[in-house]
C-alpha cells in the first residue's frame, strides 16, 4: 500500500462557524480549502476514512468535512513525512486556519484557503513539486 503525503480539496459552500475539537470555534468563509496530509500507514486507508461519510471525529479535518464536501484529492507517494514542507509552500501564498491540522508539529496550520477553486489547485500542485514531489490529481480512494 503506497505511503505518501496527501491535500484533500474541500469547498464549504456558504460562511460558517464550526467547533473543531479543542480548537473550539472556527470561522470558515464560504470558498476552497486545501487540508495537508500524511499517511505514512497507506495513502487509501487513510484518504478513504477521510472521505467516509460515517466516521467518529478524530482529526481536524473531520469536524470541517461533516459541514463541508471533499472536491479532489492529489496526493504524492513517498516514504518520508512530507506534509510539514508542503504547507510551508502553501504558506507561502494562502491564507490558513490557524493551528488547524498542525497540534503535532510546529506549523501555523495544515489547512489553507481561496476564493478559486482553480488558484487553489495550482497552489497545491506548485507546492508539492517544490517539495520534489509528484502529485496526482483525482487520485480516487475509498
Amino acid at each position: 500500500m503506497p505511503r505518501g503525503t496527501y491535500v484533500l480539496l474541500t469547498h464549504v459552500p456558504y460562511d460558517l462557524v464550526i467547533s473543531v475539537g479543542e480548537l473550539g470555534n472556527r470561522s470558515f468563509k464560504a470558498g476552497y480549502y486545501a487540508y495537508v496530509g500524511s499517511a505514512l500507514g497507506g495513502l487509501e486507508a487513510r484518504v478513504g476514512r477521510h472521505l467516509r461519510q460515517k466516521k467518529l471525529s478524530r482529526w481536524h479535518i473531520d469536524y470541517l468535512l461533516a459541514r463541508a464536501r471533499a472536491v479532489d484529492v492529489v496526493a504524492a507517494e513517498s516514504e518520508e513525512r512530507k506534509e510539514c514542507a508542503v504547507a510551508g509552500e502553501l504558506a507561502k501564498n494562502l491564507s490558513s486556519i490557524r493551528g488547524f491540522g498542525s497540534s503535532d508539529c510546529k506549523c501555523e496550520s495544515h489547512l489553507f484557503y481561496s476564493p478559486d477553486p482553480r488558484e487553489l489547485l495550482r497552489q497545491v500542485l506548485l507546492g508539492f513539486k517544490a517539495c520534489g514531489l509528484k502529485p496526482k490529481k483525482g487520485v480516487r480512494y475509498g
